[in-house]
């Protein structure tokens, strides 16, 4: 029986289902597994175009590391990014009230085509692949195409788990 995980937008009240990808990230599903729930803040993504993510305090016990990266999501994807606190620049990590962590991860969904992990400041940033929606993508993209239009302030995004 696969594991599931529900993603929700709280204020706009939308919700998707993901399946954890075990076979081919086995320690990432593992890690995230075991520490649901977690949510925070949402924010929209400059760079990567159709990506929501919220930033959380490192939660493994040992990092997985990458497995099934990708610098080329598609529409349903479910990223993990580890990041150093040495990767993010001061006035990021200041602006999204992270600065006095050692790191983060940001926990990502992919809602659209014609994505690309490449900053300019640092390069490619992969990341694993740890799940995918199996459902509600098509209204979550609507939802995550308003955090876009509309703004974030006041939304979090969150991940729990979740059984049929």
């Amino acid at each position: 029986m696969p594991r599931l995980i529900k993603i929700t937008l709280e204020r706009r009240g939308v919700s998707c289902v993901a399946e954890l990808l075990d076979k081919d990230a086995p320690r990432t599903c593992e890690a995230v597994w075991q520490a649901l729930p977690q949510g925070g803040d949402i924010y929209h993504a400059k760079y990567a175009r159709n990506e929501v993510y919220t930033m959380v305090e490192r939660f493994a016990a040992e990092e997985p590391g990458l497995e099934n990266p990708t610098v080329t999501p598609i529409p349903g994807d479910v990223v993990y990014f580890s990041f150093n606190g040495g990767m993010l620049d001061r006035r990021f990590k200041e602006e999204k009230g992270i600065d006095a962590l050692p790191g983060v991860i940001d926990m990502a969904i992919f809602y659209g085509r014609n994505n690309l992990l490449l900053n300019g400041d640092v390069g490619w940033v992969p990341g694993n692949v740890y799940a995918t929606i199996v459902e509600g993508l098509e209204p979550m993209a609507e939802a995550c195409n308003d955090v876009w239009r509309s703004g974030s302030v006041g939304e979090r995004l969150v991940y729990q788990r979740y059984e049929r």
